[in-house]
């Protein structure tokens, strides 16, 4: 699998941490006052390979968009883990942004629900977006009909990147992924015995997470796997039972301080040749860019057993309901859509562009193989990233796999993972 995935980007430029300003205005009457002319973008993306992404959509809007000021309101963590809490408290004050990031799918839902977003489905008319989405991405946006959200970008969220040099110390061949859970599982047992204290890195919350679904995919298949989330799967079945079993296992493997870090932490033991594994979604491409991090030095795979699935997610924006300067955010959603502001973004963030007229030879290699492997793998969405499952679900999750974390106890987990997953 190696030799289809080439490791050649495109160069992150410089990254430097804008302020984080406060924008509390609310009128949008083009009376002249500056303030009026705010557009307030709510984001997690803070550093790295992500902010040099927001940064290439902000050059943009600089320039379609040259009436309004783009205000950095970014909020630092991991999947959003931080910026998700104080946007809740900013939408529940009824102080919502002129726009926000959400992932694309189920997650949208908690805020569809409670009216804190707007139908923008006029928009992909008059930006033509519905000629420009593929329909697979505009099935999953569409909820009764409408559609709340513009996105930037297509994830994959089952890679596995790994460090050749530990992988090396148990004979272990780097350029080939192990063929399924059982065969990786093998390998760690190998990586141990070589003296690898830690054959698997990852930290808290979502991380686990992913490394969680990623086992359920390969076990279970796509088909299957999905089921869980849409009712079809019975999460309570002996097939998910054994999975965790597995999971477990995996588990087993990895820092004992996987619940104080955060995914770039973990990413980090590898590159210092303290872990061999970790498991993360393809914006690790642009981080290592934007660290320095040598082509040489690591490598990456789908997660063993799952090569023939990608498992998406997509970072959208939305047009909140009574936000700042609406006007202002429809211009930063048609840029969020356009052809260039999604070339000046994923470029720079290692995801592909949700256009499917986007051209190839425009993109570095990596994104070549990707949006391929978009057009020919199995789609599958994501709960951790919100693409499978609401936020109310993911936070449920995600507090079992903490509570799992320290006991281990795949029942617990089950049990847990069978609530979460019913209809909210």
């Amino acid at each position: 699998m190696r030799g289809g995935w080439s490791k050649t980007f495109a160069v992150v430029g410089a990254v430097g941490l804008l302020a984080v300003s406060a924008c509390g205005n609310s009128d949008d009457s083009g009376s002249g006052d500056s303030a009026s002319k705010d557009v307030t973008v709510f984001t997690w993306w803070a550093d790295g390979g992500e902010k040099a992404g927001l940064d290439g959509l902000v050059s943009v809007f600089g320039t379609e968009c040259k009436d309004y000021k783009f205000v950095n309101s970014a909020v630092a963590g991991g999947a959003g883990a931080n910026a998700k809490q104080v946007l809740a408290n900013d939408l529940q004050a009824k102080n919502p942004p002129s726009t926000f990031q959400a992932h694309a799918g189920a997650e949208l839902g908690d805020y569809i629900n409670a009216g804190q977003v707007d139908d923008v489905s006029s928009l992909y008319t008059e930006f033509g977006l519905d000629k420009a989405f593929p329909k697979n991405l505009l099935d999953n946006l569409t909820v009764d009909g409408k559609i709340y959200s513009v996105p930037a970008n297509v994830h994959r969220a089952n890679v596995v990147w790994a460090n050749p040099a530990v992988l090396k110390k148990a004979n272990i061949d780097a350029t080939k992924a192990p063929a399924s859970v059982d065969a990786w599982i093998a390998d760690m047992e190998k990586l141990k015995a070589a003296g690898v204290k830690t054959p698997l890195a990852t930290s808290k919350g979502f991380a686990e997470e992913m490394v969680m679904e990623a086992v359920l995919l390969a076990e279970l298949g796509p088909d299957k796997f999905t089921g869980l989330w849409n009712g079809k799967t019975d999460m309570a079945g002996a097939d998910v039972t054994a999975a965790l079993e597995k999971f477990k296992k995996i588990l087993s493997f990895s820092n004992v301080d996987r619940e104080a870090i955060d995914w770039p932490d973990a990413l980090s033991y590898v590159n210092k040749g303290q872990a061999a594994y970790t498991l993360m979604g393809d914006w690790v491409a642009a981080q290592q860019l934007a660290d320095k991090v040598p082509d040489t030095a690591y490598t990456y795979w789908p997660a063993p057993g799952t090569e023939s699935s990608f498992q998406y997610l997509a970072d959208s924006f939305t047009l909140p309901t009574n936000g700042k300067t609406p006007e202002g955010a429809k211009c930063w959603l048609k840029v969020v859509g356009s052809a260039d502001g999604q070339k000046a973004f994923n470029t720079k963030k290692g995801s592909i562009p949700a256009r499917s007229d986007a051209v190839a030879t425009d993109y570095p290699k990596y994104q070549q193989a990707a949006m391929a492997d978009w057009k020919s793998k199995t789609i599958v969405p994501s709960c951790a990233h919100g693409s499978a499952c609401t936020l109310a679900q993911n936070n449920s999750i995600q507090s079992a796999m903490g509570q799992f974390s320290s006991g281990m106890d795949v029942a617990t987990l089950q049990k847990a993972l069978v609530t979460a997953s019913k209809p909210s």
